[in-house]
């Protein structure tokens, strides 16, 4: 008999993302955080933009906040040399956003060109992440491809399993490269148990994010649930996740234009609501 996965019990590990605040300014993020007792955070770059970097991850460390990584870099592929090279130099950007604030990983939404040959984008995003790597290294940031749910292949990423994401990490080979696990993108994968073991046995489980797909969705980007809301089963996913040897923070990323435009610190208890219930 399966033995049923254990719920969390506290918000030791739970880790919110500013984007599921958005509303909230960085400072405004952090101090509420502290105040519910959340122990992590993972910052979207555009909360970033027009501070002082490090003054920001002193603010954050200030509230007893671990900042958890930073989001986001990718956006790899484009049909042209230029915009390639573009993307390069916004990534080694981003390294040096992480360096600042102390995160000590990026995570990659790695692109997509709309009419562009799926394995030539794949390729693109390889070579993109092999060439920011070594300035990645140097700055001891971790790399984190993030593989998103098919619906996204057009023009978000073309790694759309978590078996090509980790195909990727072990053709890469180093120990700067990894996977970030969403539960959003890969819940309905029937093969998400066997290769979330593989990514856990090969050292490249950096990331888990949850959240829950709504039945009907309205929007497929700004319409994701709370734990619980919808038919992702998470806390089973977790179970496997912890299982693969994953001790990290359970990040809570919600787009939804609905939750954004309620009160949030209402919005915040939910969260934890949610989260002890339904993760």
């Amino acid at each position: 008999m399966t033995t049923p996965p254990k719920p969390v019990t506290d918000f030791s590990k739970l880790c919110i993302h500013t984007i599921t605040t958005k509303p909230w300014t960085i400072e405004e993020a952090a101090r509420h955080y502290f105040e519910e007792g959340i122990g992590g955070i993972t910052v979207w770059r555009d909360a970033l933009y027009g501070r002082d970097i490090k003054q920001t991850g002193q603010m954050l460390r200030d509230y007893n906040l671990q900042v958890i990584s930073l989001c986001r870099g990718g956006f790899f592929p484009h049909l042209e040399a230029s915009g390639r090279q573009k993307a390069i130099d916004d990534n080694k950007k981003a390294v040096d956003e992480a360096a600042a604030l102390g995160a000590p990983m990026i995570v990659l939404v790695c692109g997509a060109v709309p009419g562009q040959p799926l394995e030539e984008s794949r390729k693109q995003i390889k070579e993109g992440i092999q060439t920011v790597l070594p300035y990645a290294e140097s700055a001891g940031v971790k790399l984190a491809i993030e593989p998103l749910h098919p619906m996204y292949a057009d023009s978000r990423s073309a790694i759309n399993t978590l078996a090509q994401a980790n195909d990727m990490a072990e053709e890469i080979n180093s120990a700067y490269v990894g996977v970030a696990v969403d539960v959003y993108h890969l819940w309905w994968d029937p093969y998400l148990e066997a290769e979330i073991a593989r990514c856990g046995k090969n050292g490249h489980l950096f990331a888990f994010h949850i959240c829950d797909w709504k039945t009907p969705t309205t929007d497929m980007l700004n319409d994701r649930g709370l734990m619980g809301e919808g038919c992702i089963p998470v806390r089973q996913i977790r179970s496997w996740v912890e299982k693969a040897g994953f001790n990290g923070f359970n990040e809570v990323e919600i787009f939804s234009t609905k939750y954004w435009s309620e009160d949030q610190s209402a919005f915040l208890k939910k969260i934890k609501e949610a989260y002890l219930e339904h993760s």
